[in-house]
């Protein structure tokens, strides 16, 4: 068994989950299911020492706090602090330059749900047993409906434990998500991956080679601090950011998936959270103070007054502090585009 080295990604600001999620402590930070954060939950599904090497985290300074906080009883931890976000192609970088390059690096977002944990960690190891050949691996997550606020995989020949990635879609339209589901060959890219960290930087030299530079120097004028380490922020500030799926995977002739049926979401909005949590048996989800009447289908969650709705579907109610948003499930997407959102 190839043995992982998780690499747990903490970029995100949550802002379709406002107002709970906010700029100071945003989602994959807080309890949104079950009593462990998602940042807690992501590092315990990474923490069987037979299989898993101790993680390393890649924040915002903003966040130490945070993250200090959470990462518990993990002495062998490291954090990686960006000089500023270039989202995921350079901090995945980060973490490779600071590991073996015959390393395997499981890299996880911090803020997503996945409730299978013995069915992710079955795809971890194909993915770390493709990886460690050379190819760059992508989770293919089963899709369970036309999802049309994701990309997707088309999936190739077989590969041992995989298959090859044929083309990577754009979010589709509905009746396209449709077809995808109907033909059976098309994954959610789920932003879950696995390289060996030499060919993953080979990589990246070949098709962005101004981030691939930034971060080598970046990294090699950089200073540790007890468990953190904080590359130097001049080179960092060199090259225009861009996420691992444009900057690398989908120019590299090495991409493979394996699929992954795990119960997993993204959480990237209301309409999802609502989904990931154990419904009532009108599949309403109240937390707090909340009484519903003659509701299908509504989260209502509230930490201070008590909220009561009447005759509704579908629809989410949110009060945290002096905040108060309303939204429809069609209209959850936009909570992002709030003001209260963006300022928060």
């Amino acid at each position: 068994m190839t043995f992982i080295h998780p690499v747990i990604l903490c970029g995100g600001s949550g802002t379709r989950l406002w107002p709970v999620s906010r700029k100071a402590k945003p989602k994959p930070f807080l309890p949104l299911v079950g009593e462990r954060t998602l940042f807690e939950a992501t590092l315990d599904r990474c923490a069987d020492p037979a299989r898993f090497a101790a993680p390393i985290v890649v924040a915002g300074a903003q966040h130490l706090e945070h993250i200090t906080a959470q990462l518990g009883a993990r002495p062998d931890a490291r954090v990686i602090v960006e000089p500023e976000a270039k989202n995921t192609a350079a901090a995945i970088a980060l973490a490779a330059c600071r590991l073996p390059q015959d390393a395997v690096m499981l890299v996880c977002p911090s803020d997503h749900f996945i409730a299978d944990v013995t069915a992710f960690r079955a795809a971890a190891e194909a993915a770390a047993r493709l990886a460690a050949e050379d190819w760059l691996v992508s989770f293919g997550i089963t899709p369970t409906a036309p999802e049309t606020g994701f990309g997707y995989l088309k999936r190739g020949a077989a590969l041992d434990g995989g298959y090859r990635i044929e083309r990577f879609v754009e979010k589709p339209d509905l009746a396209r998500a449709t077809e995808f589901l109907a033909d059976g060959g098309y994954s959610w890219n789920g932003g879950i991956f696995a390289f060996r960290a030499g060919a993953f930087l080979a990589e990246l030299r070949s098709h962005r080679p101004d981030i691939a530079a930034g971060v080598e120097q970046a990294v090699a004028g950089g200073k540790a601090q007890g468990a953190a380490f904080y590359p130097a922020p001049e080179p960092f500030a060199g090259f225009d950011g861009e996420s691992v799926d444009y900057a690398v995977m989908e120019k590299t002739a090495r991409a493979a998936m394996v699929p992954a049926a795990m119960g997993w979401s993204d959480i990237g909005n209301w309409h999802a959270l609502r989904d990931a949590r154990e419904g009532d048996s009108d599949g309403n989800r109240v937390e707090g103070r909340a009484e519903l009447v003659d509701c299908r289908n509504v989260l209502a969650i509230t930490d201070g007054p008590r909220i009561s709705l009447i005759g509704l579907a579908d629809v989410a109610v949110i009060v945290n502090g002096d905040e108060v948003l309303v939204t429809t499930m069609d209209g959850a997407q936009k909570v992002g585009k709030l003001t209260g959102a963006v300022q928060q």
